[in-house]
């Protein structure tokens, strides 16, 4: 799924980020293939560590964040 938004390797997902990667796969796959989770499992490969681990109000942030960019899109 990565590597159909371009997203080829580490370099290029940390330097697009967690939330653009996650924007894209939405509007690539749409949001029934592609849940919250997976960018929670993004956030957590970018930090190295298991995405259940990431702090709750970390998920929350980058939930907020996520949403904001997904509305972008539909202006």
């Amino acid at each position: 799924m990565l590597m159909e938004i371009g997203v080829s390797d580490e370099s290029v997902l940390r330097e697009i980020g967690a939330v653009e990667a996650y924007a894209r796969l939405k509007f690539r796959f749409g949001p029934r293939a592609v849940s919250k989770l997976m960018l929670h499992a993004l956030a957590g490969a970018l930090a190295d560590i298991d995405w259940r681990r990431l702090d709750p109000m970390h998920k929350k942030a980058l939930e907020r964040e996520a949403e904001t960019r997904l509305s972008q899109a539909h202006r």
